[in-house]
């Protein structure tokens, strides 16, 4: 059976096939309770007719008669039962088929719609499962599917337009107000630095939430990514040893190792290292930096928390990790990060893990 054909409500056992085998064992119980209700019936009758038989028999042939009569009922019920309970199996072997095909019949829909709403994704919820038959249980499912896919396309394609609105709308007063304070204030002017710091922070925070919005969002288009390129044009010092592919955004991709890199120098510390490494389709980045204790390790990827020691009106947006978390999700991988000890020097060592379909010299 498929893929799309299976509709799993345990490991190992399909609604098909549990329904055939209910179908088959309430069968069998019913079965076996009318034969034995047959059985005790029949040996019931057969005695009555053995006596009345023997009855009729000469005072000679008396106990000859009733040995006859008791070994051909015994031998009577032990036919019967052997012969019914062996059509009762093969019957029940039948209802089990009869099970199956009607489940099938029954739940063919259902597949139907899982198969439909497997192509469906957030690029394509224009799509609908549109189920045909009977105004049945079935088809109110497929219709309240539908409508809630209505919802989702109206929403996502809500949330495009802001996120294309927000982009345009407050990057223009953004880069309007910084020519503004260049050209404006001399460079002598102790507010002008203060203020431009201020306003290049309010642009890579900014940058920060579309992209990481455009991260969570899915990816619109994919094309096969040389991974260990793209993290050695991020890195040239990164330690290649197997370039794997994988189908992506090359520019999500540049943003995760540019975001990692960053992070792991701007939270170093002096005489520290940085060491990038990539298998395959594997990066993994090493640091040295404060000890972070390791139940706060898994905060660090929630947008807007920044490491120790750092405030809002430091450099970063505290979207970094945030971001790299949402661009490995986005191509079917995952971020793990692991904290260092203080006799290791601190820090984190950070393994992003992406699906790759080749490897490349």
């Amino acid at each position: 059976m498929s893929a799309s054909g299976t509709g799993y409500l345990g490991a190992g056992s399909t609604v098909r096939t549990r329904i055939a085998l209910v179908y088959g064992g309430v069968f069998l119980v019913l079965g076996a309770l009318l034969l034995l209700v047959v059985n005790l019936l029949v040996r019931a009758g057969t005695d009555g007719q053995t006596e009345a038989i023997v009855a009729r028999a000469g005072d000679v042939a008396l106990v000859e008669a009733y040995r006859i009569g008791d070994d051909i009922g015994r031998a009577a019920h032990q036919q019967m039962l052997m012969w019914s309970c062996l059509a009762l199996l093969v019957i029940a072997c039948g209802a089990v088929v009869v099970g199956w095909w009607t489940a099938g019949r029954v739940l063919r829909p259902v597949h139907e719609m899982t198969a439909r709403a497997r192509r469906l994704s957030e690029r394509d919820l224009g799509g609908r499962l549109a189920v045909r038959g009977p105004d049945d249980e079935l088809k109110e499912l497929g219709d309240t599917i539908d409508a809630l896919l209505g919802r989702l396309e109206a929403a996502f394609d809500s949330q495009r337009r802001f996120i294309a609105n927000a982009s345009h709308e407050l990057r223009t007063p953004l880069a309007t107000q910084r020519a503004a304070l260049q050209v404006g204030l001399d460079e002598d002017c102790e507010v002008r630095q203060v203020l431009l710091d201020t306003n290049r922070h309010s642009e890579r925070l900014l940058d920060g939430l579309l992209l990481l919005a455009r991260s969570e969002r899915g990816l619109a288009e994919r094309e096969d990514v040389p991974f260990g390129e793209v993290v050695a044009e991020e890195y040239e010092d990164a330690a290649v040893a197997e370039n794997g592919v994988v189908r992506g955004s090359r520019v999500l991709l540049r943003q995760l190792v540019r975001n990692l890199v960053a992070n792991a120098v701007v939270h170093n510390v002096p005489g520290g290292f940085v060491d990038v490494r990539v298998a395959g389709g594997v990066l993994t980045v090493v640091n040295t930096g404060p000890v972070v204790p390791p139940g706060d390790v898994e905060a660090l990827f929630e947008p807007f928390r920044r490491g120790q020691g750092r405030d809002r009106t430091g450099p970063g947006a505290g979207l970094g990790l945030s971001i790299v978390r949402s661009i490995a999700v986005a191509h079917g991988g995952n971020v793990t990060a692991v904290a260092r000890s203080a006799a290791e020097g601190g820090g984190l060592t950070v393994a992003v893990t992406l699906p790759v379909t080749a490897t490349r010299s």
